[in-house]
């Protein structure tokens, strides 16, 4: 399917692609499980060893956090399982950071996030934007991560950048992926700890090309819009939030999940969630109360809203 072509409207027959969306991987130095039990390194293993028959593929995603740490250790072996299983399939392989990664250490191993981009962005502070084209399809990643904090933000530079590349149209079209989603649930700590300034994303690609938007960040699964493009929020891989726990309460639970993405079908993006056999899928990793959740917010959310 990855390699066939589709029609688009009158103007002719567009590729289609077959893209394997992770995020959240949370590898740290040590590879090994943390004081909740959740292992990064096991629960990544675990869901490329259960996606062994997925084989059309023309690329993988990673949309941010692929480091708990920040770790040259992290980066280097999460780099190692994904590179392996992508090669394995021809298929390319694409990174953005997430709120938990280091910029200086993920730029060190992962570099700009794409093997050979076609452009590239580098901010005042050291954020990494860059574009690349797979089969027809422009595929850009942005960097949303605001070092210390839990939410994101796109700052001007790069939002000028993507404005200035989406003045010409790819042949197939624009997927954009990056960490904080643009979008959110009725959920308080969705709501602060997401990008920032959505509209003014949604300036920057309304009437263009964008068709997809992959982000990661809040462990589950979400569909929205964003102007003319789909918004797509993957699950986590080294845990899901399970969103029956008592409203104010966060509670998190084992079992690694993937996304995958069909693109040029016809009926706009095609995608459906994996889920790992995880032996202990749907046990609690953390529940986090009122207060503990009243005190993330506060810590980890913009300024103005502390």
């Amino acid at each position: 399917m990855g390699k066939s072509l589709a029609r688009r409207g009158g103007e002719g027959y567009v590729r289609t692609m077959r893209i394997l969306h992770l995020s959240d991987t949370h590898l740290d130095e040590a590879g090994a499980p943390d004081a909740d039990g959740a292992d990064g390194t096991a629960a990544l293993r675990l869901l490329l060893d259960e996606l062994q028959h997925l084989d059309d593929l023309d690329a993988v995603v990673i949309t941010g956090d692929v480091a708990d740490d920040g770790s040259r250790e992290a980066y280097t072996r999460a780099g190692e399982l994904v590179s392996a299983y992508a090669g394995r399939r021809g298929a390319e392989v694409f990174y953005t950071t997430g709120n938990h990664d280091d910029r200086s250490t993920f730029r060190e191993v992962l570099g700009s996030g794409h093997r050979q981009p076609e452009a590239a962005y580098e901010g005042a502070a050291g954020e990494r934007a860059a574009a690349s084209t797979v089969g027809g399809w422009r595929l850009i990643t942005l960097d949303t991560l605001v070092p210390g904090k839990g939410y994101g933000r796109l700052d001007s530079g790069q939002l000028e950048w993507l404005r200035e590349l989406l003045a010409d149209p790819a042949p197939s079209g624009t997927v954009l992926a990056f960490h904080h989603p643009p979008v959110a649930l009725d959920v308080e700590v969705q709501q602060v700890l997401g990008l920032e300034n959505p509209a003014e994303l949604a300036g920057a690609i309304r009437g263009t090309d964008v068709q997809l938007i992959l982000c990661g960040h809040f462990h589950l699964q979400i569909l929205a819009r964003l102007e003319q493009a789909t918004v797509w929020v993957t699950p986590g891989v080294v845990s899901r939030i399970d969103l029956t726990a008592r409203p104010g309460t966060e509670r998190a639970v084992h079992g690694p999940s993937a996304s995958v993405v069909r693109l040029g079908s016809g009926y706009g993006p095609l995608i459906h969630t994996l889920h790992a056999r995880d032996p202990r899928m749907g046990e609690t990793v953390y529940e986090a109360d009122e207060a503990e959740m009243r005190e993330v917010v506060k810590r980890l959310g913009p300024a103005q809203r502390a």
